[in-house]
């Protein structure tokens, strides 16, 4: 395809995104269903000018005078993939192609790029005006800056799996897809964002990752798993466990001793962990799947550590998935805290006396964090709030540099509240709960 081509399958596919409010990738395989004659490098392009778009929605919008995708199409294509206005009106008018530039749209790519500082919060920050309170109370004056960070492209973080090999033969290994090490916990390393227009290096058919080396998953995500502290030898549940990240980060942190559990009510996200944990190298792990009968009766009141990556909004990981935070609903919003209040409550009863139960979400809102956590609290006064750091520097991967970064981002009740604006990870919340 053409760029004419391509310009046009996006703003089709995100008038369809809008008409439907479909996940994008629904949207995306739809389109792509009748348009046979696309291939990988186009669906590439596309889906990637598709997330710029919906990254920055609010701001192109404004800059573009224009909330449909049309304008903010055009915008994101001069403003964040830098194409000179010259070669826009030419590609415009080409044959297959969106059709001309009008006045208006000429008139607003001809202006240098806007400053939208000073504009409301939720447009500085590219996020749904009815969030704003929401934002505010989390971030209060930063709330536009940690928005405009979510509104990003992500980095690709990587987590070296020590089971199998260590930091510096990972490192090694890693060079063709120009990754470095993440200062902060010894086994992370990340690939920077590419810019708009490039496609980041295919981590998955590296033979690092095939002999099971590396993993993908954000650092943030892998700070939450190292909150379990020093595991070696306990035994482990991972309570809401899905395709398995977490899991083979809790397992690698045990090195192959004691036991985890991976347990997850919908069966169906336990597929992927079966060959992860093959590729991985793990050998201590037990996969209770509810489609085969496997309940968790028998381990209720054993477990040193529960950990529980909380179903949420999902607010934390908008630079990756940046149609969400144009799908939720306020609501899906209430709908979401009565599940985290039940994921709690059903967790505590599998931790021990004396025993810890690690909650975390990847949402940036204290609806879905402290206010989860008072009432759990309220009702389960055998439990009280550990130092999440100090729990992170048990488990032996906290750089010095690593710790002095995250001192500056725990909460008053000493959690951890993580975002792109202050560490470079997606938005995570991380609690420990110790159980008296």
């Amino acid at each position: 395809m053409r760029d004419a081509g391509r310009i046009a399958a996006t703003i089709e596919i995100l008038a369809d995104f809008d008409r439907r409010r479909v996940p994008l990738k629904t949207a995306l395989a739809d389109w792509a269903r009748g348009a046979r004659y696309a291939g990988a490098k186009d669906r590439a392009w596309i889906s990637g000018l598709c997330l710029d778009v919906l990254r920055r929605r609010n701001s192109l919008s404004l800059i573009m005078g224009d909330a449909g995708p049309r304008a903010c199409v055009f915008g994101a294509l001069h403003f964040l993939w830098a194409m000179a206005p010259e070669a826009l009106r030419a590609i415009a008018a080409e044959q297959h192609g969106p059709g001309a530039l009008s006045e208006g749209e000429n008139a607003r790519l001809a202006t240098g790029a806007p400053d939208v500082s000073g504009a409301p919060v939720h447009i500085a920050g590219d996020f749904p005006e009815w969030l704003t309170p929401h934002m505010q109370r989390a971030f209060g004056e930063a709330a536009a800056a940690e928005g405009a960070a979510l509104a990003s492209r992500a980095d690709v973080d990587l987590r070296i799996n020590l089971l199998k090999t260590d930091p510096d033969k990972a490192l090694a290994a890693l060079k063709s897809v120009r990754a470095e090490a993440i200062p902060i916990l010894t086994s992370a390393a990340r690939i920077a964002a590419p810019v708009p227009s490039e496609r980041a290096p295919a981590v998955t058919v590296i033979p690092a990752f095939s002999k099971g080396w590396v993993e993908v998953q954000d650092l943030g995500s892998q700070l939450a798993a190292a909150a379990a502290g020093d595991v070696k030898g306990a035994q482990v549940l991972d309570y809401c466990a899905g395709g398995g990240g977490k899991t083979l980060a809790l397992a690698a942190m045990m090195g192959n001793t004691g036991q985890i559990y991976a347990y997850d009510d919908d069966a169906r996200r336990l597929k992927p962990l079966y060959d992860r944990a093959k590729r991985a190298g793990l050998r201590n792990l037990q996969i209770r799947n509810p489609a085969a009968g496997e309940g968790l009766s028998d381990i209720a009141g054993k477990m040193d550590v529960v950990f529980v990556d909380a179903p949420c909004t999902g607010s934390g990981t908008w630079r990756r998935h940046p149609d969400s935070k144009w799908r939720l609903t306020a609501a899906q919003f209430e709908h979401r805290l009565a599940g985290q209040d039940a994921v709690l409550r059903e967790a505590a009863a599998f931790v021990k006396p004396g025993g810890r139960l690690v909650y975390v979400t990847c949402s940036v809102f204290m609806e879905e964090n402290e206010d989860r956590l008072a009432a759990f609290f309220a009702a389960h006064q055998d439990f009280a709030l550990a130092p999440a750091l100090e729990a992170v520097a048990q488990s032996g991967l906290l750089t010095e540099e690593g710790r002095a970064a995250l001192e500056k981002y725990q909460t008053a009740e000493g959690s951890l509240r993580l975002s792109p604006a202050r560490i470079g990870s997606d938005g995570f919340f991380i609690s420990v709960l110790a159980r008296k």
